[in-house]
């Protein structure tokens, strides 16, 4: 399937597309009769609309990654040492990156 088919002219996979397991044959049917269904007779009043903030911190993963440099910085043990403690089980340098990514995206969005 390439990015330009038209949707109607997809086939519906045996797979999730996604490595995962196949589809049961319940699923594949209900896929088929939602693909037979215009837009605009799909109820989607169980889907809240995603917000503005969740669109500017939305990211697809494996697409693109960041590059990362490396630093050294001073901080202070204690602010290490907790951050050790709550990496549940990645790097805790991983963890520094992640709120020091979410402190950026929040003052971002105050500067808009």
């Amino acid at each position: 399937m390439s990015g330009s088919s038209a949707p109607e002219k997809r086939r519906l996979q045996k797979h999730d597309g996604m490595g995962g397991k196949p589809f049961s044959p319940e699923e594949l049917e209900q896929l088929a009769r939602l693909k037979a269904m215009r837009d605009e007779d799909i109820d989607l009043s169980d889907i809240p609309e995603l917000t503005e903030e969740q669109w500017a911190t939305a990211f697809r993963p494996g697409l693109s990654r960041p590059i990362k440099l490396p630093v050294t910085i001073r901080l202070d043990a204690d602010v290490v040492a907790w951050f050790k403690d709550h990496a549940d089980g990645k790097p805790y340098q991983t963890e520094i990156n992640r709120v020091l990514r979410q402190y950026v995206a929040k003052a971002e969005k105050k500067r808009a």
